[in-house]
């Protein structure tokens, strides 16, 4: 195994896909490792039982199935250690109340996941944690907003739904000359095309549901540290007693398998119809950040190696109070796209976007900023189904 482990290091990304997190000569040979169903875990004596004196002492605290997996993301990241949670925002909570207590201010990328949004500004606040959201372009000068009780900087590249580039690594600078953690969620380009520990983060974070599952039928969540936090997050969350299952595990390792294939796809084809509609009159700005045209495109090309499937544009409509009746009439003559909030699934879906609650990443006021999730349907009948939702919204 350490002869493969040395050549898989080496090896392309679709090879490394289809061979790490297995291990068949520990299993008789089968290809993928079994689904272990467990709780209670026998101990051979008292001694080893008061000692926990074996790998495995409890399901909570993994089985042969969740390590495979998290062995699978660890070599994807470069990662000391991985949790799996069950879903995205729980693979954000868990962190933060691993590293904040009552009394520390935390600062958070304005153009954050909404439901982070709604966690900090409810439950972190309840438990005397002082939130302060801050620009996505901020940069370096993020060190002008670290006070003496800043513990933690959490960042998101691509911002959701709009789409900001961050810079990640001027970002992590500057928190770690204060002593902050500094945490990622890296959903959008997965550790295929952008890896947060390379760029000084602390704690990387994925939503596996999204392009890990990739099938639209798991609720997963991943947490990757360094060497340096490992330790207390995995302490975090024997305490908060949070665990994936291991059915989902064994579906996420499987999807992890394509989702380099996957990934080129999504890629190809959002890139085709993000070009496609910046060329269209109807639409104002696309905002995809593999674009040229995109503010912080440089940023972009600087640091990943791709794109994945889903980004917004803005509907061209002339008057505020038309707004949302555009983008409903869009939505809603859609045919091919589903109307869904989650993504990385194999099927295209759409959403009207809510910015609402932004701060500083205030919504665009040319129109109504509408998401796609480009999914692996063939291009030609994508576009079709988009020219379907713009001549009704010219209609509305």
């Amino acid at each position: 195994m350490k002869d493969k482990d040395t050549f898989l290091q080496n090896a392309g990304i679709n090879t490394r896909l289809s061979h790490i997190g297995n291990s068949p000569s520990d299993f008789h040979g089968f290809v993928n490792p079994p689904v272990v169903h467990a709780s209670t875990v026998l101990f051979p004596n008292a001694r080893t039982m008061e000692l926990r004196d074996q790998k495995y002492t409890y399901g909570t605290r993994g089985t042969p199935t969740t390590d495979a997996l998290c062995e699978a993301i660890d070599a994807l990241e470069g990662s000391a250690g991985t949790i799996l949670v069950p879903s995205g925002l729980a693979a954000i909570t868990v962190p933060f109340l691993g590293f904040l207590s009552s009394g520390d201010h935390a600062l958070i990328v304005d153009s954050v996941y909404g439901p982070t949004r709604i966690f900090c500004d409810t439950m972190l606040k309840r438990l005397g944690v002082e939130v302060e959201y801050y620009d996505p372009l901020v940069g370096a000068g993020i060190e002008a907003l670290i006070k003496p009780n800043t513990r933690l900087v959490h960042t998101e590249a691509p911002g959701s739904n709009t789409f900001e580039m961050q810079d990640i690594s001027a970002i992590s600078t500057a928190a770690h000359r204060h002593g902050c953690v500094v945490t990622m969620d890296n959903t959008w380009a997965t550790p295929l095309y952008f890896k947060p520990l390379d760029h000084g983060v602390d704690i990387s974070i994925h939503a596996a549901t999204k392009y890990p599952a990739g099938h639209s039928d798991i609720l997963m969540g991943t947490v990757s540290a360094n060497a340096a936090h490992w330790e207390q997050l995995k302490e975090a969350n024997i305490q908060l007693g949070i665990c994936g299952a291991p059915d989902d595990a064994y579906q996420v390792l499987r999807g992890l398998r394509t989702m380099g294939v996957r990934l080129e796809r999504h890629q190809e084809s959002a890139l085709a119809i993000a070009h496609w509609l910046e060329s269209r009159e109807d639409v104002v700005r696309v905002l995809h950040p593999a674009l040229p045209s995109f503010p912080s495109h440089e940023l972009w090309k600087r640091d990943f190696k791709g794109s994945s499937g889903i980004f917004s544009f803005i509907l061209a409509v002339d008057r505020p109070e038309k707004f949302k009746a555009k983008a409903h009439a869009f939505l809603d003559a859609l045919r091919i796209f589903g109307l869904g909030y989650s993504w990385g699934g194999f099927e295209s879906l759409a959403l009207h976007v809510n910015l609402n609650d932004r701060r500083i990443s205030k919504a665009p006021p040319e129109g109504p900023v509408l998401r796609l999730q480009i999914g692996l349907e063939d291009i030609a009948d994508i576009k079709a189904d988009i020219e379907r939702g713009l001549a009704a919204a010219k209609e509305a």
